[in-house]
């Protein structure tokens, strides 16, 4: 046995290793989350969008973006270096902790591909497919991995000089996402019908089955992060748990009282708003916090979600309502939850920690939100200059499915708005003997 193997810790390598499965899972799950609140023209390429997105950042990540968001600092506190460039020595007794390094960074491999996957939900029906492929990898360098450093990297700026707190993700991954999804909704532009034609969810049973494997994978993600089999990784568990429950609830509270039915949708969002606004807060606050947390994100986003209506922007599946606005709540509300039991030393307001804390995570939100904002918003114009980012008007009104894939979900012998496959070919300009050439 080498000395690096000797301290390994067989107890945490066994649960990190199924923690990683767990977060793996969420994109699969995120994809019929999407898939089902779509409608039937473009349910492929939506569940498209997220799976490819594991190929494309797991080939950056290891190529790059693991060395430059946990290489050690190099700039201030902005990035990592690159002494880790292909996994560049890397092997099998390299240990980050009380685990095998290799799983650590697979471990986080997993977060980044969730987190590119989640900004799919924002432009869904009207994103050119050849552009997502260029998006999703130079996305993932130029705002994940700074981010990520800045939060979790050793000597990055939030963690190390600011002090804010973020357990498991709200900012990488949760703000990032959310912000991210608003620029892009601003540079493609809202969909054909946008406040005009009704775009209901065609299958909800595949959005219910989508949520279910989130939350059963938000377990890894959350409580994996404690990067070990102890009572924080429990603490983490029951806390997601419980957020997740009252998410559900308050989504559910808001729809009775202000629409007179609780809906099947609704409680797979209010469920998604808890475990979204507990990702940075679960091993930072008490049961009693995760409650609180959850309720609130159930509360808030029900209503965020029709902010989109008011202000002119098409999130197609709420990613801002939900993932922005979830975010923000669960990281803030840190400031004011936050227990020492917990956190080892910070105390939020609400025990006597006072302001100084919740000021640290304003700051740690504002910022991370306001950079993956800009940088989106610049890389999605540079795209749509050089290669178009936004599908024709005659894909998004025939549906990408068949446009982009030559492919379609459901083979009833009708397609999207009820034509019939032989109409639904004819607007694409095909025969219905001919085989619809991929136009991504």
């Amino acid at each position: 046995m080498t000395l690096a193997a000797a301290h390994v810790n067989t107890g945490d390598t066994a649960w990190l290793l199924a923690a990683t499965a767990l977060v793996l899972l969420m994109t699969p799950g995120l994809a019929l989350f999407y898939g089902g609140m779509v409608r039937t023209k473009s349910v492929l390429n939506m569940l498209m969008m997220s799976f490819v997105s594991i190929a494309l950042v797991t080939v950056v990540w290891l190529a790059a973006g693991y060395s430059l968001a946990f290489g050690d600092d190099t700039f201030g506190g902005l990035i990592g270096g690159l002494k880790h460039t292909g996994m560049s020595g890397l092997g099998p007794d390299s240990v980050h902790g009380t685990v095998p390094t290799l799983l650590f960074a697979t471990f986080q491999l997993t977060f980044a591909i969730i987190t590119a996957a989640l900004i799919s939900g924002a432009v869904a029906d009207r994103t050119k497919f050849s552009a997502w492929l260029v998006f999703v990898p130079v996305w993932t360098l130029l705002v994940y991995v700074p981010v990520t450093h800045w939060v979790w990297g050793p000597g990055g700026w939030i963690l190390d000089k600011l002090g804010a707190l973020d357990f498991a993700g709200g900012l990488p991954v949760e703000i990032t996402s959310g912000a991210s999804g608003l620029a892009l909704c601003l540079v493609l532009g809202p969909r054909l019908g946008f406040k005009k034609d009704a775009m209901r969810p065609h299958n909800l049973p595949m959005v219910i089955l989508g949520a279910g494997l989130l939350w059963f994978g938000w377990f890894g993600f959350n409580a994996g992060s404690a990067l070990g089999a102890n009572g924080l990784a429990a603490a983490a568990f029951l806390n997601t748990l419980a957020a997740g429950c009252t998410g559900l609830l308050g989504w559910l509270f808001v729809e009775q009282r202000r629409d007179g039915h609780p809906t099947t949708l609704g409680a797979a969002s209010g469920a998604v708003a808890g475990l979204v606004a507990i990702t940075p807060s679960c091993g930072t606050v008490s049961l009693l916090g995760a409650l609180v947390v959850g309720l609130a994100a159930g509360v808030v986003c029900s209503y965020a979600v029709g902010w989109k209506f008011r202000l002119n922007y098409d999130d197609s599946l709420d990613v801002v309502g939900v993932h922005l606005v979830g975010g923000i709540i669960g990281t803030l509300l840190i400031g004011l939850f936050a227990e020492k039991a917990m956190t080892g030393g910070v105390e939020g307001l609400f025990y006597g920690g006072g302001l100084a804390p919740l000021g640290k995570q304003l700051v740690a939100v504002v910022v991370v939100a306001g950079y993956a904002f800009t940088v989106t918003y610049g890389l999605g114009r540079l795209l749509d200059k050089a290669m178009g980012f936004r599908a024709s008007e005659e894909q998004e009104h025939t549906g990408l499915d068949l446009t982009v894939h030559a492919e379609t979900a459901y083979d009833h012998g009708v397609l999207g708005h009820g034509a019939p496959v032989s109409h639904s070919l004819a607007a694409a300009g095909k025969s219905p003997t001919q085989k619809v050439e991929s136009q991504a």
